[in-house]
């Protein structure tokens, strides 16, 4: 028969009493410690019940088990700090019928549960039996239950205070105590203990079966270590060395002074496992063997402090190259960016300009300014991803990539590394390299460049890569997009001459073992030299020429030919011969039918003729001179143009019904293209048809719309250098344009007038002269009278307000 009392409850964390446990408790919370006071005031009785979730500091209701234990406190005894500690013994189970209040401590009604007299039966025995044989073989495999423990368990006869007591001594978890004290029949409780036996027995054995693995491998690593050096020993005495051995120590010992980083370290020390379990005669055993050389031959952790003087790394730059001022200052940020920033990721450079700018060897300039090591990789032609990648060690023979190869020969991990000629790769069905280099050239992934044939990552975020190209358009967009560009345009020719005088004729006169005194060359004589003899936007073939003239003079002075005096320009006729290039110059006098336009070639820059005749005929137009499509749709928008405002510029509405137009463009075989000619051929219909004539100082370039606008161009520093040589005077540019005319030298524009201009009617204006002025020059020309006009009114400009509306892209 149950009965219910009134009792305090003290929650338990992470423990649980049994009935017949004495036990010690530590109490340190104000409820918990209220409800042990509460107690001690009354019968010294108490209900003692875990929490579910050991964790929570003030516990409700809910977090607390309904099934517990009314213990006795025996002892209490107040600690330093505020808590108790209580010695408890188990009575007998409670079960939580009410909570009636949690403050100032958890008070509630329990049902006290008596334990079942039961009779002895063949179940309740097997079960006992079960039980105390189990927790015999648990105590023998945890090690953890004193013998005389043991025997005082086996002693117990009553089987539900057996169940109790060796669920007590059990290293179980809360719940699964839990569950034996809610199993209030005595055979449910003995089941339910038999099971949780039955499973820590399994956990125990399969404990006890690692565990002794665990230490046969140890005793076998043991073991193997102590006959390896018994083996050496002997070895030792008898002057004796087994050479796989030696040689894995060898390498053991490089990789231990290598100052490797853990994972290159651990693969080393694997290969190195792997080879000394081979034969001397293995043929993997030499590709193992060339891995390692390898790995312990590149710089991990070796870099070269930069040198960020800038007055001194603006010298070397000087010192090197002549001009050049945008790029010697973004090489100048960089080092000061470096200087207050050593960890700074590097900038992945790319030098864009035409052949012989300086490219490469402004490259060299900036490894010596760093004082770091310099590697140069050419691309050209490249079409293997392995080369950069490197190939599999799948076969003998296999070698890292290029890169990890310039690294190697570099011998530091922050050389400037030069990739040459990147516009000049190509792919095929070995890969596409310049996929392979967006890992090399990305920031944000070339700190672990994953190399094929090392397997393990390299750090080439300090690595200073240069790019050059003489073009960006065979570039993929990917690989563009990681680069900073910066354009190397070609130079002047007071530029080539200063630097002829300053790097090549000195470096070309050592070469040849030539004495100054006997070859002297002027300045003016140098710009004969490059005027006459050079066509191009570098400086590669003036070096060829300065060398051919040297190697002229020193033959003549070897003979005791040669008379020492300042070289003249007979003196280049009769050594060279007569010059090779003729720069087309600008017309003497203005021509009806002729515009002088501005192109931009490999070589730089050049004026171009375009030559417009009427003739009897159709209406139909005719273009000569190897023309590209780009220039053939010019040449159609701009007749439109001129068709749709015949009224502005004088001309008959009905002049195409009985007139053809020939359009040609001199030098014929030479191939011609571009989108900067539209301007220069309306120019030549208009005047053609008008019969004005064009003014023979000014040169033009743009490109045209259908509404007459004109459109921007590219090229222009070449363009303006090509239009000074020819001795223009006036030069019209697209009004977007304005902005490059930062790049052409000072000095070549204090000579030239400029016009920005953003309408057709505007160049019409500016570059033909009156119909009165004209008269004089229509009999220099060979226009027949393809129409009848006695006089031709001045074409008139139209105001802002009637022009369309269109903007130029």
């Amino acid at each position: 028969m149950s009965k219910e009392r009134e009792l305090p409850l003290l929650p338990l964390r992470g423990i649980l009493v049994f009935p017949y446990m004495i036990t010690h408790l530590d109490v340190g919370r104000e409820r918990s410690m209220a409800a042990i006071e509460q107690a001690m005031l009354d019968d010294r009785m108490i209900l003692l019940s875990s929490q579910k979730e050991s964790e929570i500091d003030s516990p409700t209701e809910d977090d607390i088990y309904t099934v517990g234990t009314i213990v006795e406190i025996k002892q209490l005894l107040k600690l330093p700090g505020g808590t108790m500690r209580v010695l408890v013994e188990g009575i007998r189970r409670g079960r939580i019928v009410e909570f009636m209040s949690e403050e100032p401590y958890f008070k509630v009604r329990v049902e006290e549960v008596e334990e079942d007299i039961i009779s002895v039966n063949p179940d309740i025995e097997a079960l006992t039996r079960g039980v105390i044989h189990q927790f015999e073989e648990y105590a023998k495999l945890s090690k953890k239950v004193p013998q005389e423990t043991l025997g005082t368990v086996i002693g117990v006869e009553e089987p539900g205070k057996l169940a109790d007591i060796v669920a007590s001594h059990l290293s179980l978890k809360v719940q699964d105590k839990q569950a034996v004290i809610e199993a209030i029949g005595v055979a449910e409780r003995l089941e339910r203990l038999t099971e949780i036996i039955m499973r820590e027995i399994e956990i125990l054995e399969l404990e006890r079966r690692i565990g002794l693995r665990v230490r046969k491998q140890m005793e076998k690593a043991q073991k193997e270590y102590y006959l390896r050096e018994q083996m050496k020993a002997i070895q030792k005495e008898l002057g004796e060395k087994d050479e796989r051995q030696a040689e894995a120590d060898e390498y053991r010992e490089k990789i231990a002074q290598a100052n490797l980083p853990s994972a290159v370290e651990e693969k080393a020390q694997k290969e190195t496992d792997r080879l000394e379990k081979m034969g001397q005669t293995s043929a993997e055993g030499t590709v193992v063997r060339t891995y390692l050389d390898w790995i312990l031959a590149l710089p991990w952790s070796k870099t070269s402090r930069d040198k960020t003087d800038l007055k001194r790394a603006e010298k070397i730059l000087d010192e090197d190259h002549y001009g050049l001022e945008k790029i010697k200052e973004r090489i100048l940020e960089f080092l000061a960016i470096r200087k207050l920033t050593p960890k700074m990721k590097s900038p992945i450079l790319c030098f864009v300009g035409p052949p012989g700018v300086g490219k490469t060897s402004l490259a060299k300039s900036v490894a010596r300014a760093l004082d770091r090591k310099f590697i140069r990789m050419s691309l050209g032609g490249v079409r293997d991803e392995a080369e950069i990648r490197g190939h599999r060690r799948t076969y003998i023979g296999a070698l890292p990539g290029r890169i990890i190869q310039g690294i190697r020969t570099a011998g530091t991990r922050n050389p400037v590394f030069l990739l040459d000629e990147i516009d000049k790769m190509t792919s095929d069905f070995r890969g596409d390299p310049a996929a392979a280099l967006l890992e090399v050239l990305d920031p944000e992934q070339n700190h672990s460049f994953s190399d094929h044939y090392l397997e393990v990552p390299f750090d080439l975020s300090q690595t200073l890569f240069i790019m050059t190209a003489n073009t960006l358009h065979t570039v993929p967009r990917p690989l563009l997009d990681r680069m900073e560009v910066i354009s190397l345009s070609g130079y002047t020719e007071e530029e080539k001459v200063n630097i002829a005088r300053k790097y090549l004729v000195p470096k070309q006169l050592k070469a040849h073992g030539l004495k100054e005194k006997v070859f002297m060359l002027s300045d003016e004589t140098l710009l004969k030299l490059v005027q006459g003899y050079t066509r191009e936007s570098g400086v590669r073939n003036l070096e060829r020429q300065v060398a051919n003239l040297i190697r002229k003079v020193a033959t003549r002075w070897v003979k005791k030919e040669w008379e020492i005096h300042p070289l003249n320009e007979v003196d280049l006729e009769d050594l060279l011969g007569a010059p090779r290039v003729h720069f087309q110059m600008a017309a003497q006098e203005p021509e009806i039918g002729a515009a002088t336009g501005l192109a931009y070639t490999e070589v730089g820059g050049d004026i171009l003729t375009i030559e417009v005749t009427p003739v009897s005929g159709k209406g139909h137009l005719t273009l000569t001179g190897k023309l590209g499509d780009v220039m053939k749709e010019s040449a159609y928008a701009g007749l439109t143009f001129v068709r749709s405002h015949v009224k502005q510029l004088g001309i008959p509405e009905d002049f195409y019904e009985n007139v053809d137009l020939h359009i040609h463009v001199p030098e014929g075989a030479i191939p011609k293209d571009g989108p900067s000619a539209g301007i220069t051929m309306v120019t030549a219909m208009a005047s053609a048809l008008a019969k004005r004539a064009v003014r023979s100082d000014l040169a033009m370039t743009g490109e045209i719309t259908l509404r007459g606008n004109i459109l921007p161009i590219g090229g222009v520093k070449e363009k303006v250098l090509a239009a000074h040589r020819a001795g223009i005077k006036v030069i019209l540019l697209p009004k977007e344009n304005r902005k490059d005319l930062e790049e052409v030298p000072k000095t070549v524009q204090k000579d030239l007038e400029f016009h920005f201009v953003s309408r057709i009617e505007e160049v019409i204006s500016l570059a033909l002269l009156p119909v009165a002025e004209s008269k004089k020059y229509i009999e220099n020309t060979s226009l027949m009278p393809a129409f009848g006009q006695a006089e031709m009114p001045m074409p008139t400009v139209l105001p802002d307000e009637e022009r369309p509306i269109s903007k130029p892209y």
